[in-house]
């Protein structure tokens, strides 16, 4: 499309140029018209001049012969001076015929002269229009062709510069689609590490949980089983300190043996004046586990010993 628009500038150009070139070259062609007008209108006027000549010689002939027949009819002397007057007048008329015949053919000469002037004149303005026509031509040409190796330069620069255009459209694309690729699989990668990561931490969370349930149970098996000890050992407990209560005073908060009094047989001075049950109980609790530890160390004691 360049290449045709610089086309069409270049041909506009060289019209242009040619119609400068022949512009002249009317102009010679109508003063040559001119010339050829003038040249046909000065013939045209020597060619009257020639016919008035032949019937003034003609009249001339025709009095000469009318003089004659005079002279041999012997006419009277009024006809010889008319025909004499006549003939005056025709030689008269005849010199100035050719003084004009003289001066028509120097304005005849000088057209000629002038045609020719004129003609030389023509010729090298048609010589000078060919040559500036031939240059307007050749400069025309070699703007065209200028014109047409910097159009296809031209062409070619916005073909390589499109190709080029392409080619690195096409590598971005690759180069997106090649990052969109990574950052997707980068992405991939990511999800997965963080499902990853998810299960195992449900998977920890599940284990903690599972621990923690399994020490609850544990704790709550060993608090059922530390409660069912001490259950077992309050229950031991208080049989022994029954079976010795029996075995010291049959029961009975009241029984005395010497200076020991109430039903666990305590030195009566343990009791600090105060026999209440509720003393004796407590008295009899502080002096077993101060002693033994337990009242089924003070059983086992007394088995052994009988007496604690």
């Amino acid at each position: 499309m360049t290449f045709k628009h610089n086309f069409k500038k270049v041909l506009s150009a060289t019209a242009f140029a040619a119609a400068l070139v022949v512009a002249p070259a009317a102009n010679v062609s109508a003063a040559t018209n001119d010339a050829s007008s003038t040249q046909q209108s000065a013939t045209a006027t020597s060619q009257d001049q020639q016919a008035s000549q032949d019937q003034a010689a003609s009249q001339s002939s025709a009095a000469n012969q009318s003089s004659s027949t005079s002279t041999s009819s012997a006419t009277s002397t009024s006809t010889v001076k008319k025909t004499t007057k006549k003939a005056k007048k025709t030689t008269k008329k005849s010199k100035k015929k050719t003084s004009k015949k003289k001066a028509v053919r120097k304005v005849a000469k000088k057209t000629t002269k002038k045609k020719a002037t004129k003609k030389k004149a023509t010729k090298k303005a048609k010589k000078t229009s060919k040559k500036s026509t031939k240059k307007t031509t050749k400069a025309a040409t070699a703007a065209v062709t200028a014109s047409a190796g910097q159009s296809q330069a031209t062409d070619q620069q916005d073909d390589a510069a499109k190709k080029a255009a392409e080619a690195a459209a096409k590598k971005a694309a690759a180069a997106k689609k090649a990052a969109a690729k990574k950052k997707a699989a980068a992405k991939k990668k990511a999800a997965a590490k963080k499902a990853a990561a998810k299960k195992r931490a449900a998977a920890k969370k599940k284990a903690a949980a599972k621990k923690k349930a399994a020490a609850k149970k544990r704790a709550a098996a060993k608090k059922k089983a530390a409660a069912k000890k001490k259950a077992a050992k309050k229950s031991a407990e208080k049989a022994a300190k029954y079976w010795i209560a029996m075995r010291e005073s049959g029961g009975y908060y009241t029984a005395r043996n010497g200076s020991c009094y109430g039903r666990y047989q305590l030195l009566i001075s343990y009791l600090g004046g105060d026999l209440s049950k509720k003393n004796q109980e407590r008295t009899a609790d502080r002096y077993v586990y101060g002693r033994y530890g337990s009242w089924v160390n003070a059983k086992r004691f007394w088995l052994a010993h009988n007496w604690y």
